[in-house]
């Protein structure tokens, strides 16, 4: 299994995220989807589109955007390149 995270530096929604996998053990790779637009791309490719992070992609299926009850999140600037 290959859990990855999409995240934004200082997000607190992601920071939950990834505190909750963390305490769990849970593993995972973090992307950086606001300063990495390899990974940027990546996520929007996913997500059709929807720049919401917290990012959940696992064995390379979309899972979900956000973090809570109700899901909420940060949104990344796409880079308009």
């Amino acid at each position: 299994m290959s859990l990855v995270i999409y995240t934004k530096p200082h997000c607190p929604y992601c920071e939950k995220a990834i505190e909750h996998y963390n305490e769990n053990g849970i593993p995972y790779t973090e992307a950086d989807a606001q300063n990495d637009t390899e990974h940027q791309r990546d996520m929007l490719q996913y997500s059709d589109g929807d720049p919401t992070v917290p990012c959940f992609v696992e064995n390379g299926v979309y899972l979900s955007s956000g973090w809570g009850d109700p899901p909420r999140g940060c949104v990344i600037i796409p880079d308009a390149n």
